[in-house]
């Protein structure tokens, strides 16, 4: 029987199967059932190898990561590996030095090469993403030496536009490169080298590129039409492999899902302007934005749940689809599984809809926050506000609600001064919120920023100086790869954005503090009294205060729940004019009950009773 291989090499989560992986092997097993198709889960041998904690730490950090694989494509250049990883690796307490877990590594990977007759093999094809990128092109190299005349195709989204017709001509390893959606050309191409005498496809395919081929310039790919008509993931190569494992060494994983590809803020504009976030490029390999239907979407968790008997699912969506939201989860809900569920949303996604997610299963979701800035959120072309950013931490605080991740941009290009200022002035009001994760900005190839460097004031882009290290010089340049380097102000920004740095350590410190005594209230919460409620304000730096509001008070707080302008309030209670509302609201913010961005205010606390939710008006 004729076969392929499908290969993830490190460094994924270690903890979840390879969705590019599962994907692939089911689309090419219900159209070739006369092929195998074996996925090998190569960073989950690795991570077994390492043990868990460490490869945890080093997939973290993409230069740890990368440089560990280039030590082993280039053994006369690891002392320039090394002298790398050694800056990248002060104060995580990793236990090894770099030699040691370079040979570990290189022991690991030649396990799983060995282990496997690639020869017997039509094609083997690397999924290349994220931190996957010397890995892959070492494990190119030892299935070529092991078997020269295989085929090797390359894709993933380190392979999107020029990145792979760079690939492709830097390392002749690398047979061919999917630059799009990977299911359609793979098939093709699979379909081709079954007819004997067969190299590649005789008619084009949109998004497969291969030596001698001119390749197109309209950067075309090959996409289904419709999501519903992929086969639920085949993940059982990766259950197998974790079976194998002792008992110490076994864990439930958390299975990977995709209910849409794309990402919706991304439109395409007439005028070829750059649109959606600015720094983002996770969406290169996509054009538009697709989504399966609801009823394929619950059936599918029910299949994945009952099939592998784990709880755990991280959805893979960019963004979940916008229409009806509430009404997709709340039929998950009435699955009747304890699920434990993952995703990422915008940050205007209303409270309703996290609430509806709570009750599924939604235990943890990463918001697009990147700022508490208004004004450099707009430099983001994130469409949202500082406000909406406070109120989803806000509600994510709320028992019942998902727990809220997030980062924090800092040293953003073009920021300034007012965007420090604003954010410090907001940090006061977060406090009482899940910290977020400071992040220095890097430049991602095919974003907004790098499409247009000079609306940020950067110049001279060229691959990030990092890679000079991994790679010689005589392939450094012909490359055009993930992570971009740039002048423009860089140290200026470091600077500039040092306070908010040190603010938000002190931040998550004192959130932890404050949450370590077991069943822990939050920071910030109210009891209802019926007529009146009662504020518990929680602080690190003093003693705990209390305030209770009776009356209108009570009534104008919680009509502020979530956030509303000055005009309305005033309309709601229009027996009390501005001069007795305002004062009221000033007040709540002078002592960090409430938030204010020009004229709309957003009360704060949350309810502190588990199951009560918050008042609707």
């Amino acid at each position: 029987m004729p076969s392929i291989a499908l290969v993830s090499t490190p460094w994924p989560l270690f903890n979840r199967p390879s969705i590019q992986l599962g994907s692939l092997k089911a689309y090419i097993g219900r159209h070739l059932p006369g092929v195998r198709v074996r996925s090998h889960h190569v960073y989950l041998s690795v991570a077994d190898a390492l043990g868990y904690d460490t490869y945890r730490t080093i997939s973290e950090h993409t230069w740890l990561s990368e440089s560990l694989y280039a030590g082993l494509l280039y053994p006369e250049r690891r002392d320039d590996m090394e002298r790398l990883w050694r800056r990248q690796s002060v104060g995580l307490g990793l236990r090894d030095d770099f030699r040691n877990l370079s040979n570990a590594v290189e022991h690991a990977s030649k396990r799983c090469l060995d282990s496997f007759p690639w020869d017997r093999c039509l094609l083997a094809g690397l999924s290349i993403c994220f931190g996957q990128l010397t890995s892959s092109l070492y494990f190119a190299r030892e299935i070529k030496q092991r078997a020269p005349e295989i085929r090797i195709v390359a894709g993933g989204s380190a392979c999107a536009a020029d990145m792979g017709l760079a690939l492709l001509k830097a390392f002749t390893d690398i047979d061919y490169v999917i630059r799009g959606e990977g299911e359609m050309p793979l098939l093709r191409l699979a379909s081709s080298l079954l007819k004997r005498g067969a190299d590649s496809p005789t008619d084009p395919v949109p998004g497969l590129i291969y030596r001698g081929l001119q390749a197109p310039s309209d950067g075309a790919v090959s996409q289904l039409d419709r999501m519903d008509d992929l086969p639920i993931p085949d993940y059982g190569d990766y259950f197998t492999l974790l079976d194998s494992f002792p008992p110490e060494k076994t864990f439930l994983p958390k299975i990977p899902m995709e209910i849409s590809r794309g990402c919706w803020w991304r439109k395409p504009d007439p005028s070829g302007k750059a649109s959606g976030c600015a720094f983002c490029n996770l969406n290169l390999q996509w054009r538009g934005y697709r989504t399966k239907s609801p009823d394929r979407v619950v059936k599918e968790i029910s299949a994945l749940v009952d099939r592998h008997h784990v709880l755990s699912i991280s959805f893979m969506d960019n963004l979940l689809p916008a229409k009806r939201p509430a009404a997709l989860f709340e039929d998950i809900r009435r699955l009747g599984k304890d699920l434990r569920l993952f995703s990422e949303i915008r940050a205007t996604t209303p409270r309703n809809v996290l609430a509806a997610m709570g009750s599924a299963g939604m235990r943890e979701v990463q918001v697009g926050v990147e700022a508490l800035s208004t004004s450099l959120l707009k430099k983001l072309n994130k469409g949202t506000t500082a406000m909406d950013n406070m109120e989803i931490m806000k509600h994510c605080e709320t028992p019942g609600m998902p727990n809220l991740t997030g980062n924090l941009i800092l040293t953003f290009p073009s920021s300034d001064d007012s965007d420090v200022t604003e954010t410090l002035h907001n940090l006061e009001f977060a406090l009482p919120f899940r910290p977020l994760k400071a992040i220095s900005f890097w430049l991602g190839y095919g974003s907004a920023v790098w499409q247009m460097p000079a609306a940020y004031g950067i110049e001279r882009i060229r691959n990030h100086a990092y890679y000079d290290h991994l790679f010689p010089s005589s392939v450094v340049g012909k490359l055009q790869l993930m992570i971009q380097g740039y002048r423009g102000g860089v140290r200026v920004q470091h600077r500039l954005w040092k306070p908010v740095r040190h603010k938000v350590d002190a931040w998550g410190n004192d959130y932890r503090r404050l949450h370590r005594a077991p069943y822990s209230d939050p920071i910030l919460g109210y009891e209802e009294g019926g007529d009146f409620i009662v504020i518990r304000q929680r602080r690190a730096d003093g003693d705990d205060m209390t305030h209770r509001l009776r009356d209108t008070s009570r009534s104008i707080y919680l009509f502020c729940e979530t956030q509303q302008p000055l005009g309305r309030i005033l309309e709601q209670f229009p027996a009390f004019g501005e001069d007795r509302v305002l004062p009221f609201l000033e007040m709540m913010v002078d002592k960090r009950l409430m938030f204010r961005e020009g004229d709309r205010f957003l009360s704060l606390a949350v309810p502190l009773r588990v199951g009560r939710p918050p008042p609707i008006h």
